[in-house]
């Protein structure tokens, strides 16, 4: 299972798993998102609007069932296969897309945020994206181009910005790093697009230097995807100055939890 999905992987730079997240865990973790999104602290961005709510981060940090989730076997050990070595948790997120007016985020690899911001070495990170609820062609899903992550970083003017600048840049609809539209375009005809789409519970995995974006939700369905981050320990940012709940500072491996009933076959 886990070798084909890293030959996926490393092939064409995501995979999608078998299993899901099971429907008594995805309710914990959606009651705990639905929680944080009422609070008031500085990990809760907002949309243009000043009122909406774009994206969490760092929730693993204070949430007991998101500290669980980043300790699901099945995610430490793909990390673990696909890095080669123990990891740690580099970045917890979960973007939101609200029906109708949830914003886009523009084509981009992350990849050049970590670098470029942080220092990280190496592209040798991975992100885990599981959809919280159902994600389909009109509401905004992730989509990538397969095989962009072996190009490295497409050069970019904005790759040659100064680092250190406002965070929520990084987070917000106008991104501080991205492809542009006819590079994409160019792209487009040599890598297949994929639209992540699936159920809720549904779990990808995607490389830091594939291009990826998705589109405004113009539906009347909320998108919701929460993604986990694992660096490897041996590949620790060198500079990292963004906020602590951006870029977790705390680099010891994960310890897998215990947890069987967490997953179900898609």
């Amino acid at each position: 299972m886990l070798i084909d999905a890293k030959q996926q992987y490393d092939s064409q730079g995501f995979c999608v798993m078998p299993q899901r997240l099971s429907d008594a865990m995805l309710a914990q973790v959606r009651e705990s998102i639905s929680e944080i999104s009422g609070m008031t602290r500085p990990e809760v961005v907002y949309e243009k609007d000043g009122k909406t709510v774009r994206a969490l981060h760092g929730c693993h940090r204070f949430d007991d069932v998101c500290a669980d989730l980043v300790r699901l076997p099945l995610f430490v050990e793909l990390a673990e296969s696909i890095l080669g070595e123990e990891v740690y948790v580099y970045q917890f997120k979960v973007n939101i897309k609200n029906a109708v007016d949830g914003e886009r985020w523009p084509w981009h690899q992350d990849y050049a945020f970590w670098s470029i911001e942080d220092g990280m070495p190496a592209d040798r990170a991975m992100n885990i994206a599981i959809n919280l609820d159902d994600v389909y062609d009109w509401n905004g899903p992730l989509q990538v181009l397969a095989g962009t992550h072996l190009l490295g970083l497409i050069p970019s003017p904005d790759h040659g910005a100064t680092s250190g600048g406002d965070w929520r840049d990084h987070v917000s609809a106008d991104l501080t790093y991205t492809v542009g539209d006819q590079e994409v375009e160019e792209l487009g005809k040599r890598h297949e697009l994929h639209r992540l789409t699936g159920p809720a519970g549904t779990i990808s995995a995607f490389h830091p230097n594939i291009v990826h974006s998705s589109a405004r939700n113009t539906s009347s369905d909320r998108r919701t995807i929460l993604y986990i981050t694992y660096n490897a320990v041996s590949n620790s940012p060198r500079h990292a100055h963004r906020p602590h709940f951006l870029v977790d500072p705390i680099t010891t491996a994960v310890r897998k939890l215990d947890q069987p009933l967490a997953l179900t076959p898609a």
